[in-house]
Order: structure tokens, then C-alpha cells, then sequence
């Protein structure tokens, strides 16, 4: 005859925090059932297997629930920290490139080939992107572009060059959300660029003259545009800027190198300009149909009408009477200009009756003598036949 198994039902609290530790064991003499004599201990209270095992469950249970409670805890303030990083843009996206856009902020780089952009080129190439670009994202789920113009135009020129929209048809950005003010934005691409020793007063006074040209700011005064825009730049850089403001509103039309202007010789314009209306038309007139001219050529010409030439051309009042100047200028067109990129940069080479000047960012005075001598003659020999 089968002996029958007795099974037992075992209903756990549901608040396993409610269920009592075990009673404390009497100490020897205190039993309410039995008073022990004097040398002999109460027999130890044993517990029975199933009162082991729910104790042990429960116990189990308590500890998993509390490393849930914590997990659910760290991922949450994670959560608020990557959605508080998400909106001050510091968090990292990899954009494609042909979903940012340029047309929203005036970017403060002139027009133009940038003849610095081969060398970032080949660091990118090299190493990788070390700064991210900036965008804001749009609502169509477009971007626009805030900081980085010259990074985007490398990694767009990279895809060009090889195809590989795998390696650099995406670039990594740090993403703004949609609502930051205009002036916010152009704040940020200002500061970001301040820092950058090639950005020159001509094209920080070009910003703040398309700034104040924009019907979407609330600015309509490029002088007040250079307090909103340069805030975080010195009283007195913020005076050379609305110096080149002025010298940009008269001449910006009739430059071509308008960022090779030195500081000096822009304030000096600026104060002939001051003194005489017909210092700007003088300078118009000299630089009038002359398409060939060199960045040498044209900053030549405004020495000389800043009163910044040769010392003795000074003394005979020729920079002091525009007039003079012309032909000068004229005889002048009969040099040769060219320019040409080179993985250094931009080279640049003036002809002339008995000179020939190259200009490229290579500290020559370190080649070889004995190279540098073979290079010079295998030049003059080609020209020869």
C-alpha cells in the first residue's frame, strides 16, 4: 500500500519587508516551559526545513528587488542627464552630410577658395576629427550649420575625392534643439571663431554688416551689431571692427583681398577716408578693371593712399593726392599674377621686369643650399627654352 504525499500550500506576503526575523532564542534559564539547573543551557530551537526555505526566499527576493530599485534609479538620472547634455548641444551625432544646410547664419569667412583647407584636409585624412561640428537641428529634421564651416567643407571635399560615403559621407556633429535665439546662434560661431588668429577685421566687419542687413535680427546698425557679435572681445578690437565697417561700406565692392588687409593699414584708410570723400573714388579708379591683380597688387595700392608707402613718396605729398596714383597703378598691370594650391597651401608667384617673388607658407631658409640652387636654375633654364 502507496504511502500518500501531503502537500502543502505556502502563500508568501506580498510585502516581503513585512515578514517577522525569527523569535529570539530564550537564554538558558528563561524559558516560560522549563527552568534548567544551575550549570545546564536550553536545547537550541531548530528550525524545520520549509520555515528555512521561505526565510531564504523572502531574503532573496528583498535583495533582488532592492538592486532593481537601484538599477531603475541610476538609469533614470542618467536618462535626465543625457536629456539635459541633449539640449545645451553636447551630445554627438554622426550627421549625414548632405542633410546640413549653410543658408541660416552669414558665416564671417569671405567668399572664395580657402587656401588653408588642403592642410585640413590631410590632417583629417591623417588623424580624424578631433572638434566636432555644431548644428541646430531644424524641424523638418534638417540641420544648420552654427560652427564648423571650414570642418564641413573638408569632410564634403573628402567625399569628393574618394567616394566613400561609409568614411566620410557623415560627420560628427554635436547637436543644438530647435529654439535658441539668432543672436544665440550667431554668438556661438563668433566666439568659437574669436579664438582663430587667420579671421580678419575686414571679414568680422563683413559679419556685422550682414548681420545688421539681416531682416530676421532685431539689429538693423552694424555699429550695434559688433556690440551683439563681439561682446566677448576687448573695447579696442571692437574698434577696429567698426574702423573696417567703415572702410567695408565704401570699398567692399572693389576688393578682391579684402581679409589680407593689415590692421594698420585699414585705420590708416579709414582716417584718409575721413579727411577726404575723394580718397575712396581715387582708390575705385586705380583698382578698376584690373582683374589679374594679385593680393600684393591690390594691398600696394591702398599703402599708398593710406600714406603708408615708401618714406620718400610720402614726402613728395603722393600719398596725401589720390590723383598720382593711377598711374602708378597702371604701369603696375604689366606683372604677371598667379596662384596655384600645393598640399602647403596656397602658393602665390608676382612677375615683373627683373623680379620674380614666390610666396608659399614653407620656410625656405631650411631646404638644402645645393637644392635649393638646382631647383632655381632648372626654373630659369625651363623658362629659357
Amino acid at each position: 500500500m502507496s504511502r500518500k504525499r501531503r502537500i502543502f500550500d505556502i502563500d508568501l506576503p506580498e510585502d516581503l519587508d513585512a515578514v517577522p526575523d525569527p523569535a529570539p532564542e530564550p537564554e538558558a534559564g528563561q524559558g516560560d516551559a522549563e527552568t534548567f539547573p544551575a550549570g545546564k543551557t536550553a536545547p537550541r530551537q531548530r528550525r524545520g526545513p520549509m520555515a528555512a526555505a521561505i526565510s531564504e526566499t523572502a531574503e532573496s527576493l528583498r535583495e533582488r528587488r532592492a538592486l532593481e530599485a537601484r538599477i531603475r534609479e541610476e538609469n533614470d538620472r542618467l536618462a535626465h542627464e543625457h536629456v539635459r547634455l541633449r539640449r545645451l548641444g553636447l551630445v554627438a551625432e554622426l550627421v549625414p552630410l548632405d542633410e546640413i544646410e549653410t543658408w541660416k547664419l552669414v558665416r564671417d569667412r569671405a567668399p572664395g577658395p580657402d587656401p588653408e583647407l588642403a592642410e585640413l584636409v590631410a590632417s583629417i585624412r591623417e588623424i580624424g576629427l578631433s572638434n566636432p561640428i555644431r548644428v541646430e537641428r531644424r524641424p523638418d529634421g534638417r540641420f544648420e550649420l552654427v560652427q564648423g564651416y571650414r570642418r564641413l567643407s573638408a569632410y564634403r571635399a573628402l567625399l569628393d575625392e574618394t567616394g566613400d560615403a561609409e568614411a566620410w559621407g557623415r560627420i560628427p556633429a554635436l547637436v543644438l534643439e530647435p529654439g535658441e535665439s539668432l543672436e544665440g546662434l550667431y554668438r556661438r560661431m563668433v566666439d568659437e571663431n574669436m579664438v582663430r588668429k587667420d579671421v580678419s577685421f575686414a571679414e568680422m566687419a563683413q559679419l556685422a554688416i550682414a548681420y545688421a542687413a539681416d531682416p530676421q535680427t532685431e539689429i538693423d546698425d552694424p555699429d550695434k551689431a559688433v556690440a551683439t557679435l563681439f561682446r566677448s572681445a576687448g573695447y579696442q578690437k571692437r574698434s577696429y571692427i567698426r574702423a573696417f565697417i567703415k572702410l567695408m561700406s565704401r570699398l567692399e565692392k572693389d576688393l578682391k583681398y579684402a581679409p589680407e588687409i593689415p590692421r594698420r593699414v585699414g585705420l590708416a584708410l579709414v582716417a584718409r577716408m575721413e579727411e577726404d570723400e575723394g580718397v575712396a573714388r581715387a582708390i575705385r579708379a586705380a583698382l578698376a578693371d584690373w582683374d589679374n591683380r594679385s593680393a600684393q597688387d591690390e594691398l600696394s595700392v591702398l599703402r599708398r593712399f593710406a600714406g603708408l608707402d615708401a618714406p620718400e613718396a610720402a614726402g613728395q605729398g603722393a600719398a596725401r593726392d589720390p590723383a598720382p596714383a593711377t598711374p602708378k597703378a597702371r604701369d603696375s598691370r604689366a606683372k604677371t599674377s598667379i596662384q596655384f594650391d600645393r598640399p602647403e597651401g596656397r602658393a602665390r608667384c608676382v612677375a615683373e621686369n627683373g623680379r620674380l617673388e614666390i610666396r608659399l607658407d614653407v620656410d625656405f631658409s631650411t631646404v638644402d643650399r645645393h637644392r635649393l640652387e638646382a631647383a632655381v636654375r632648372a626654373l630659369l633654364d625651363h623658362l629659357d627654352s
